[in-house]
């Protein structure tokens, strides 16, 4: 089980990451779905916030997260 700091730190490296835009994330879930994030990505409070091209809003939940891949595009 995670500690609540754990939570925090890794929160604080997403934030990170998510804000370099030459990086290629892919989120997958705790559900088994997986998810490639575009370029218009953000973190606004426990959700990462996509915009896609219809200009819809589509929000993964931070606590449904079960790994993370990133490459350097």
């Amino acid at each position: 089980m995670k500690k609540k700091g754990e939570k925090n730190n890794f929160k604080t490296m997403l934030k990170h990451y998510l804000a370099i835009k030459g990086l290629d994330i892919i989120v997958y879930l705790k559900d088994g779905k997986t998810i490639e994030l575009n370029k218009n990505r953000t973190l606004d409070k426990d959700c990462i916030l996509i915009t896609d091209r219809h200009n819809r809003e589509i929000r993964i939940a931070i606590n449904e997260i079960k790994s993370i891949d990133l490459y350097a595009a």
